[in-house]
C-alpha cells in the first residue's frame, strides 16, 4: 500500500495585472468625464468655425442616408468610409435627423463630444491598468481633456477623433490583460475599424503589435491569440478591397498609374488614389509644411502639450527599457507616438491632422508619471499632479486663460466666441436672397444645409468639384464663369481656390463678381458674390 504524499503548491509571485487595483475608482473617472463634458461641451456649436472637412463628412453621411451611395459625387477613395458610415449610424436613430441640434454639423459635434468622452473612459482605465496609478491616469485624462489643442479638434467632426477612439478601445481590451482570446480578437477588430475611418492609423500598428505580442506571449494560448488578433485586422481591410473590386475600381484603367488623381482616365481606383496619396508631399497644393503648421498654428493653440508631450515621449522610451513590469505599455505607447509623428513629418498636412498626437502625447505623459512615481503612494502622486496642472490652468496663456488685443485678462476663445453665427447668418441669407435654380459654387461646410432643408439648392456644388468631378465640372459649370451664378465664399476659400489651381473660379469672383453680402469677425470673413451676366 503506497503512501500519499500530499504537497502544498507553491505560491507564484503576484502578476503584474494582480498589482493593479481591480475596481475602477469610480469618483475619478466621474471627475474626468465631468471635465470632458464641460471642455468640450461648453459652447461646441458656436466654436470653432465649421471645417471645410466636418461639411464633407457630413454630406456623404446624407448620401449615406438619403441616397444609398457612399458620396452624393464621384467617390475617389479618398478615405474608407467608416467613418461617415458611423455618423449616418448616428444621424439614422435621432428623430430630427441632420437637423437634431441646429444643422447637420452641429449634429455631427455631438456625436465627437460622446466620442471623446468614451475615450476619456478609456484612457483612464488604459493608464490605470497598466501603470497602477490612479494618479497617472487621472493626468493622463485631464490633459486630454483641457489641452487648447484637443479641444479646437476634437470638437470637430474629424474621422481622426473616430479612428482614435478605435484604438483606444483596442488598447483598453490588451490592458485588461485577461488571457482570453475574444480579447485578441477585439483588440484586433478596432484597428482593423480604425484603418478603415483613416488610412494613416497604419503608422500606429507598429506600437500595437508589440504591445500585443509583449502583453499575450505569456499566454498558453498566445498563438491563437496572434492569429486572431491579425485576421480580425485584416478583415475590415479585405472587405474594402472586395468592394473596390466588386465595382471595378480596385486597379486603374490600363493599369496606368497616376500621381496626379485628378488626371485619372477611365475610372477612379483605390490602388492609385493610395498612389497618389504616397506621392504627395509638404510641397503638394494639397497641404502645407509640417514647419508652418508647427510654428503658425500648433504652438500657438497649445506650446504646452506639444513641449511636454515630445518630452514625455522620448523619457517614456528611455525609461521604459529599465523597468521590467512598465516596458511593454511604455514602450509600446513611444513607438505609436513616434510612428505618427513619423508620418506627420513626411506627408502632406493640413493642420487637423495633429489631432491624434494630443490622445498620444496624453498616454506618454500619463505613462511616465506613473513610472516616475512608482514608488510613491497615492496622496503624494495626487499633491504632484496638482502642483503640475494647477499654474497651466490659471496662468495667462495657459489652458483656459489669456490676454486679449488690449492686456485685459479672458477666457479663452474655445469658451466664448460665437463664429459659427456668421455662417448661420450665410445660409439665411441664401436662402432668403437666392432662387433654388441658381448655380452656386459653395464650400462643404454648408453643403447639407442647403440640400437637407427646404428650400433646397440642387446646382450649389463644392468649388473642388467644381473643377475637378466631370459630373459638375462638365455638364453644370462648363469650367466657365458664364454658368455661375453665385460663389459663396468660406473663410480662406479664397487660399484653397489659389493652392488648388482652380483659376477659372478665381476668375468669375475678381473679374465679373460683385461681392452683394460680406459679415466679418476679428480674422474670419465670410462673404457671397454674385457673378455677372447671370440667366
Amino acid at each position: 500500500m503506497s503512501a500519499e504524499v500530499l504537497t502544498t503548491p507553491k505560491k507564484r509571485p503576484p502578476s503584474a495585472a494582480a498589482r493593479v487595483p481591480q475596481k475602477a475608482p469610480k469618483l475619478l473617472i466621474a471627475v474626468a468625464l465631468l471635465i470632458g463634458l464641460a471642455s468640450h461641451g461648453w459652447n461646441m456649436f458656436r466654436y470653432p468655425l465649421y471645417l471645410t472637412d466636418e461639411g464633407i463628412y457630413m454630406e456623404q453621411a446624407w448620401s449615406v442616408l438619403k441616397e444609398g451611395k457612399l458620396s452624393p459625387y464621384t467617390y475617389f477613395y479618398d478615405h474608407a468610409p467608416m467613418g461617415w458610415l458611423a455618423l449616418a449610424g448616428w444621424v439614422g436613430i435621432l428623430p430630427g435627423g441632420f437637423g437634431a441640434f441646429g444643422n447637420a454639423i452641429n449634429t455631427g459635434r455631438v456625436l465627437m463630444l460622446i466620442v471623446h468622452l468614451a475615450s476619456v473612459f478609456l484612457m483612464f482605465e488604459v493608464v490605470r491598468r497598466f501603470t497602477g496609478s490612479k494618479s497617472a491616469a487621472f493626468l493622463a485624462t485631464f490633459v486630454f481633456n483641457l489641452s487648447p489643442l484637443g479641444v479646437y479638434y476634437q470638437r470637430q467632426v474629424l474621422l481622426d477623433n473616430l479612428m482614435m477612439f478605435w484604438i483606444l478601445l483596442g488598447l483598453y481590451l490588451l490592458a485588461r490583460r485577461d488571457g482570453r482570446i475574444v480579447a485578441a480578437m477585439g483588440a484586433g477588430a478596432c484597428f482593423g475599424l480604425a484603418l478603415v475611418t483613416k488610412e494613416n492609423a497604419i503608422f500606429l500598428l507598429p506600437g500595437c503589435a508589440y504591445l500585443l505580442h509583449k502583453t499575450i506571449k505569456e499566454q498558453p494560448n498566445r498563438r491563437f491569440g496572434a492569429s486572431f488578433y491579425w485576421f480580425t485586422v485584416l478583415a475590415p481591410v479585405v472587405g474594402y478591397l472586395l468592394f473596390a473590386q466588386i465595382k471595378n475600381e480596385l486597379f486603374p484603367e490600363g493599369f496606368r498609374f497616376s500621381p496626379d488623381n485628378n488626371q485619372l482616365q477611365g475610372h477612379v481606383s483605390l490602388l492609385n488614389t493610395i498612389w497618389w496619396q504616397l506621392h504627395r508631399n509638404s510641397n503638394s497644393s494639397t497641404g502645407l509644411s509640417f514647419t508652418y503648421l508647427l510654428q503658425q498654428s500648433w504652438l500657438f493653440k497649445d506650446r504646452y502639450l506639444l513641449i511636454a508631450g515630445v518630452a514625455a515621449t522620448v523619457l517614456t522610451l528611455i525609461s521604459g527599457r529599465r523597468n521590467k513590469r512598465l516596458r511593454t505599455p511604455m514602450l509600446g505607447c513611444a513607438l505609436m507616438t513616434l510612428g505618427y509623428a513619423f508620418y506627420l513629418s513626411r506627408s502632406a498636412l493640413l493642420d487637423f491632422y495633429i489631432a491624434p498626437m494630443v490622445p498620444l502625447f496624453a498616454l506618454n505623459l500619463g505613462m511616465f508619471f506613473g513610472w516616475l512615481t512608482r514608488r510613491t503612494n497615492q496622496s503624494g502622486a495626487a499633491v504632484l499632479v496638482a502642483c503640475l496642472l494647477v499654474p497651466v490652468l490659471v496662468m495667462p496663456g495657459g489652458f483656459m486663460i489669456k490676454y486679449n488685443a488690449k492686456g485685459e485678462l479672458e477666457f479663452s476663445d474655445a469658451y466664448r466666441l460665437p463664429l459659427t453665427r456668421l455662417q448661420e447668418q450665410q445660409v439665411a441669407w441664401i436662402k432668403q436672397n437666392i432662387p433654388t435654380s441658381a448655380r452656386l459654387i459653395i464650400d462643404d461646410d454648408i453643403w447639407v444645409a442647403l440640400h437637407d432643408s427646404k428650400p433646397a439648392y440642387k446646382y450649389a456644388h463644392p468649388h473642388y468639384k467644381a473643377t475637378s468631378d466631370p459630373d459638375v465640372r462638365d455638364k453644370v459649370f462648363h469650367s466657365s464663369w458664364e454658368n455661375v451664378d453665385y460663389v459663396v465664399m468660406s473663410n480662406k476659400m479664397r487660399d484653397a481656390l489659389q493652392r488648388g489651381g482652380e483659376t477659372w473660379i478665381i476668375e468669375a469672383i475678381d473679374q465679373h463678381g460683385e461681392t452683394v453680402w460680406q459679415a466679418t469677425r476679428g480674422d474670419v470673413s465670410l462673404s457671397i458674390v454674385k457673378i455677372g451676366n447671370t440667366s
